[in-house]
């Protein structure tokens, strides 16, 4: 019998995995089969099971997963995106400053996050917490007698009457975690080293510790100062084993907990029964040799890796954290002409705020009253500060100049453009790019071939190792457990893509996921879109005229002024401002619509208009004369956008938009041709317009008159032929061509659906920040692989080594503490290669 039954909450082929782990154990069930991208799973039964058993099973192991019959669940509301979306609102604690929203470092379940720290279900590892915008911008304040007291805003305290003052933040979980371990660490030292000193005493020639007591006494002591190294201080390895295992999801702690507890469980049962044991393993005196200071060093030395790679996971996230100190927490609110400092989160759409010389800009929104000039750095990565006037954008977390200017609050909250950019970094940061499919595969094979080797050692030496062989048995086959490491080779990628991803932030590249990192350090093809891309994106009128005697240049300028009154384009923007200038009175337009590629259409007091170019004229049946196209054809030679008008069905005018070619665009066209670019421009504009700009900078390979499917056609056939394509676009015309082509680039200045299409999407919005996201993605792939290398050839050689394979030539053998501290340096030096990121240069 077999049923298909919707699963949900899965996020990797980690949970995948897991799913078909748990359901396959419910007694009955003959075989498991889960597709994650259909989120089904596929169960054969030796006769039917109600799916309330299978409910069960899945709750019991703690209810991260559900399955329901098909057509009996809401699809998307309980994914585990969602649930991802519902933890970012719970609280660590009350009164705390904590996001709530912690996750695995190493992405062991893809981007699933947890409400609470702890450790990692799969791999064991402590939780890290995500940095968020809430965290700095709520501010609370309480009574300093009575702290239970926590207030969202300044006043009294009830009870006491004394004024509340602003509360500290909490440190945050990974500091607490750091704390924490370094105070268990301190303690293990403080018992450990007294153990490692009786130990060690045994090289010295007449010991004189053994003139205090006899040898099988030291043994007790050392065991009694071993008990709060592990069962308090390293405690927790033992726990992670023993989950691991009981889940079946191996990892660098099952390799821990097997190697110091056989070598500590061996120690207490030498002490209890010595005569159970032959003479190779006892010393002179008669006592078993013990390994408490194996034992307690290893665990010691393992726990200091875990101090080491919590205080550097603090620094990986640090771009993040350099983002959050840029977002104020007080504004400058405007009501009927007085001034009152209110919190961020009080800040409504459409308030009009006040901002100081020197301040941060609390929203985003728009100047509408003075000019200053905005330092942008910290979002564009450009150092020149910006000028802004009536009518400018601003953005959160910018820094004004020195005027004073009003503004209107446009986007607050999570709708920011700092917030936005943080949501994006943290996600980014969570995702798993294509390379790391080959550290989980090694991953998910290397704690069993390990403990197989262990064994294998273990059995090598005890039959043809030189006496004592059990001993040297003993001790290779735990060495060969400590030193392996399963840890660095799952943190390679990870830590890599959080540095790169955040480096990539504070330089104004912002990137989606993982995997347009990686894609983007493969393209060959680079497709740009003129208008907006290549050149500002602020087109101005530069001439109207008439085609007719029967109108006037007014006649035209009004009519076309009118008609754009309604669209939202640049190029109708830029002549509905023209028209102001002009002081042209505008009429009201009826039936307004927008042919996508073309132009647009409407009536304007009982006239049809149609304006736009070839292709609209073609769509409103109305005839180019060759005197018309010649002059169009005059002014599109040196670059213009000519657009023709049309009176009810008869050509009649024409505008010309001039719109300047962007001062980075030719030089970060040169700069990505040399990088062995192929750089395609692709435009609505007509052939003429074209060829001008693309002779200005050099480009051989330019198509004109390219409608949104053109784009579209153009990435497929690039793609059938072998390219690796990049797409660069700012508008709503270039959404299919970003969502199809491999890496799509989102200029930041274009529209929101340009940047929901694209995986990478540049805040400053030129060309140079292409360059800027391929050198990133070139230095983190770069990184990543010197990790990997890193990972792989230390396995590959420390394994070997600790089983013994050079001490027939060299006599060589590699104590497990040596191991110990070999293995916990591993991970921690994967992480350092990855803070490296931080110092490169992506310009």
């Amino acid at each position: 019998m077999k049923h298909t039954y919707h699963i949900q909450g899965m996020t990797c082929n980690g949970c995948r995995k897991h799913v078909e782990q748990t359901l396959s154990k419910v007694e009955g069930v003959s075989n498991v089969s889960v597709n994650l991208e259909k989120e089904e799973t596929s169960i054969e039964m030796e006769s039917h099971i109600p799916i309330e058993t299978f409910q069960e099973a899945l709750k019991n192991d703690g209810g991260s997963y559900s399955i329901h019959k098909p057509g009996e669940h809401h699809h998307k509301d309980d994914s585990a995106s969602a649930k991802k979306e519902k933890t970012k609102e719970i609280p660590a604690s009350a009164g705390s400053k904590g996001t709530g929203t912690f996750y695995c470092p190493m992405h062991c379940e893809g981007d699933k996050t947890y409400n609470k720290p702890g450790d990692c279900p799969v791999c064991g590892m402590d939780l890290v917490e995500e940095q968020n915008l809430s965290v700095v911008t709520s501010e609370q304040w309480t009574c300093p007698m009575h702290p239970e007291i926590v207030k969202d805003e300044a006043g009294a305290c009830p009870i006491c009457g004394m004024d509340l003052v602003p509360m500290e933040a909490d440190s945050s979980a990974e500091e607490k975690t750091y704390k924490k371990l370094l105070k268990k660490f301190w303690i293990a030292v403080g018992f450990t080293l007294p153990i490692f000193i009786i130990a060690m005493s045994e090289m010295i020639p007449s010991n004189p510790l053994y003139d205090v007591m006899e040898q099988k006494w030291w043994n007790w002591i050392q065991f009694g100062l071993s008990i709060p190294v592990v069962f308090y201080a390293t405690w927790m390895f033992f726990e992670r084993a023993y989950r691991s295992i009981k889940t079946w999801n191996l990892n660098m702690f099952t390799l821990i907990g097997i190697g110091a507890g056989v070598a500590w469980l061996f120690s207490v049962f030498g002490m209890l029964f010595p005569d159970f044991f032959p003479e190779q393993f006892k010393t002179e005196s008669g006592a078993v040799h013990v390994y408490f200071e194996a034992a307690t060093v290893i665990l010691t030395l393992v726990l200091m890796g875990q101090v080491l790679e919590a205080r550097a996971h603090s620094k990986t996230n640090s771009a993040v954290k350099e983002l959050l100190k840029l977002a104020p927490n007080k504004a400058v609110r405007v009501v009927d002409g007085d001034e009152e400092e209110v919190s961020i989160d009080q800040i409504k759409k459409g308030d009009i705020l006040r901002v100081k010389p020197g301040d941060k800009i609390p929203v985003d929104g728009k100047i509408t009253e003075g000019e200053t000039t905005v330092d942008e750095s910290m979002i564009s990565g450009e150092p020149i500060p910006v000028n802004k006037t009536t009518d400018d954008k601003v953005s959160s977390g910018t820094i004004n100049g020195n005027q004073s200017f009003l503004m209107e609050a446009e986007k607050v909250g999570s709708d920011t453009l700092l917030s936005q950019i943080i949501h994006m970094v943290n996600d980014a940061s969570r995702s798993r790019a294509p390379i790391q499919k080959l550290a989980d595969t090694v991953s998910g094979y290397f704690v069993p071939v390990v403990v197989i080797i262990s064994i294998i050692t273990f059995a090598v030496w005890a039959i043809w190792g030189p006496e004592p062989a059990y001993v040297f048995a003993l001790v290779n086959a735990i060495a060969v457990l400590i030193i392996a490491c399963p840890c660095a080779l799952g943190l390679a990628t990870p830590m890599s893509v959080m540095v790169g991803v955040g480096k990539g932030a504070q330089n104004g590249v912002l990137i989606k996921n993982a995997e347009a990192l990686e894609k983007m350090d493969k393209i060959d093809t680079l497709i740009v879109d003129k208008t907006g891309t290549i050149t500002e994106g602020k087109p101005t009128v530069e001439k109207m005229g008439s085609f007719v005697d029967r109108f006037r240049e007014s006649d035209i300028t009004q009519l076309i002024a009118s008609l754009n009154s309604s669209s939202e384009h640049p190029l109708a923007e830029a002549t509905v401002k023209y028209g102001k200038e002009q002081k042209t009175e505008t009429y009201k337009v009826e039936g307004f619509s927008a042919v996508t590629g073309k132009g647009v259409e409407g009536t304007v007091n009982g006239k049809k208009l149609d304006l736009g170019n070839d292709k609209m004229m073609e769509y409103a049946k109305a005839t180019i004369s060759t005197a018309m196209r010649d002059k169009a054809q005059s002014f599109q030679k040196q670059g213009k956008t000519v657009s023709y008008l049309a009176v009810d069905g008869e050509v009649a005018g024409y505008v010309v938009i001039g719109d300047k070619i962007k001062e980075t665009s030719a030089k970060a066209i040169k700069e990505l041709q040399d990088k062995g670019i192929d750089v395609i421009m692709l435009t609505g504009d007509n052939h003429d317009t074209a060829q001008a700009v693309a002779s200005e900078l050099n480009l051989s390979n330019f198509k004109a008159g390219m409608l949104p499917e053109n784009k579209l056609d153009e990435v497929k056939k690039l793609q059938e032929n072998g390219h690796v394509v990049a797409m660069a676009g700012d508008g709503i015309n270039d959404a299919p061509a970003l969502a199809k082509s491999d890496v799509g680039i989102a200029m930041g200045t274009g529209t929101d659906v340009a940047i929901e299409s694209a995986m990478i999407t540049l805040v400053k919005g030129d060309l140079h920040g292409i360059v800027k996201a391929r050198n990133l993605s070139h230095k983190v792939m770069r990184n990543i692989k010197q990790n990997l290398f890193f990972a792989l050839i230390y396995n590959t050689l420390g394994v070997p080594v600790a089983a013994g394979v050079l001490f027939p030539v060299f006599g060589i053998l590699l104590s497990p503490m040596i191991a110990a501290l070999a293995m916990s340096f591993s991970s921690v030096s994967v992480i350092a290669n990855a803070l490296r990121l931080k110092t490169k240069s992506i310009d």
